[in-house]
């Protein structure tokens, strides 16, 4: 009998070691990786969650919704332990996320948050405050004139906060009359085309233009491309997010007034810390307070500051902290 105890301990012990080291799988549910940040934001939380002993099953869903919704349920059939979701829309992604706590599943937004749902935890940047910067920054270049706004899809929650920090700075100014918006437009998708179309129809309709505040890079160079077949690229403020190497190059160029970069690399470690916490069963906001409401309940999140780029501090943002190459940038 003893030696039966022995040999059933023995197994035991097989059996809670292997446990302890099971790596841990996170699915990660993307809108799209043709912006170029996007797949930053994907190879940099893959090698995170590989340094944290797990691995990440990728999937991409091209910007449609019910491709990603069958997406998610594939990667909550293979029996991942956590997931990350991208949201191509806010409200559709809600339904992913009930779906996957039926199976108890943890949910984390990347980025984007996603509406009214039990989601587990939220990692962004501060969409509000950023907003606040673009509007800053070309209201003390240019306080007075005409300006249109390009918004992102209303589908993604990230347009609706940064308009409202757009307009918690313009509005004084539009009150006291020095600002008059010309367009205020919220587009269906992140492409320049859609920027496009917006700043051509405007200088169609023989509207002076002052400066133009877009929800991203993408967005600004569709205004950019526009100006520029009216010969005002450069005469008109444009400000866009994202920090990609074409608005970088077209600040240099003088084409774009400034950009907004993320700390990518921040926001991608910690989603990677948080959702390897979550499938381990551990708590991943550690004791913090912050919450987003999402319109269902408070979130625990964190949200990371983004940084204004210009001509004057490319060197000293983008480049030194190696988002990109100085060669990209000066070639």
């Amino acid at each position: 009998m003893k030696h039966i105890n022995v040999i059933f301990g023995f197994f035991l012990l097989i059996f809670l070691f292997s446990g302890c080291n099971t790596n841990p799988v996170i699915g990660l549910l993307m809108d799209t990786t043709e912006r170029e940040r996007w797949a930053k934001d994907r190879d940099l939380f893959v090698e995170k969650v590989n340094d944290l002993g797990g691995s990440v099953i990728v999937k991409v869903a091209d910007s449609d919704a019910s491709v990603q919704f069958q997406q998610a349920l594939d990667l909550i059939n293979e029996g991942i332990d956590v997931l990350v979701i991208i949201p191509v829309d806010k409200t559709v992604a809600a339904g992913i996320v009930k779906t996957a706590k039926k199976t108890r599943i943890p949910v984390l937004a990347y980025d984007r948050l996603i509406w009214d749902c039990d989601l587990d935890f939220y990692i962004s940047t501060d969409n509000i405050q950023i907003g606040e910067k673009q509007a800053n920054f070309i209201t003390k270049a240019q306080p007075e004139g005409n300006y249109a706004l390009i918004g992102g899809p209303t589908k993604d929650n990230n347009s609706i906060q940064l308009y409202l920090g757009w307009m918690n700075v313009l509005q004084p100014l539009i009150d006291k009359g020095d600002i008059n918006i010309v367009s205020n437009t919220f587009v269906k998708e992140w492409v320049p085309e859609e920027g496009y179309d917006v700043t051509k129809k405007l200088l169609q309709d023989s509207i002076k233009l002052d400066a133009i505040i877009a929800a991203n890079d993408a967005l600004a160079s569709g205004a950019i491309e526009a100006l520029h077949e009216h010969n005002l690229e450069g005469k008109v403020l444009v400000a866009g997010q994202d920090a990609d190497i074409n608005a970088i190059r077209n600040i240099v160029f003088g084409n774009q007034t400034i950009t907004i970069y993320k700390p990518l690399e921040s926001l991608a470690f910690n989603a990677a810390i948080a959702s390897v916490k979550m499938a381990k069963g551990k708590d991943p906001s550690d004791n913090m307070s912050f919450t987003v409401n999402n319109g269902h309940r408070l979130v625990p999140a964190i949200l990371l500051e983004g940084q204004v780029v210009n001509k004057q501090n490319i060197r000293m943002t983008v480049i030194s902290e190696g988002f990109v190459a100085e060669q990209e940038v000066f070639e």
